[in-house]
């Protein structure tokens, strides 16, 4: 009886979510626009079509909260003309090798955006 109320409440416990931020450098000679996009849900951040905006030469930290062990990849163009991309892009549809992170409490992921 006691191993099944336990079981009850670890399967009715919420997840935690963790909080890191992605620190963003943006080296190029023009503003970008950012999204993060989980690939394990339809989670995006900053999400309510929204985006980061980074201003040319800028590095701006962005606060998150996400599930821990969830992936998440970075997409980014420039500011006013989403075919000058970067990462996953606006749309999270472009292949990228080097663009996704794994959620970690209390970790910074840096993202370096060169010309």
């Amino acid at each position: 009886m006691i191993r099944a109320l336990l079981a009850a409440l670890l399967l009715t416990t919420p997840a935690f979510a963790a909080d890191m931020s992605v620190f963003v450098r943006n080296q190029r000679s023009d503003g970008v626009a950012l999204e993060l996009f989980s690939r394990d849900s339809e989670k995006v951040w900053p999400g309510g079509d929204k985006v980061f905006l980074i201003r040319p030469g800028a590095k701006k930290s962005v606060p998150i909260s996400c599930e821990p062990g969830e992936h998440i990849c970075w997409g980014a163009w420039a500011n006013g003309d989403d075919s000058v991309t970067a990462g996953v892009g606006p749309d999270n549809d472009r292949p990228c090798d080097t663009c996704c992170f794994i959620c970690t409490e209390h970790s910074t992921e840096t993202v370096d955006l060169a010309e």
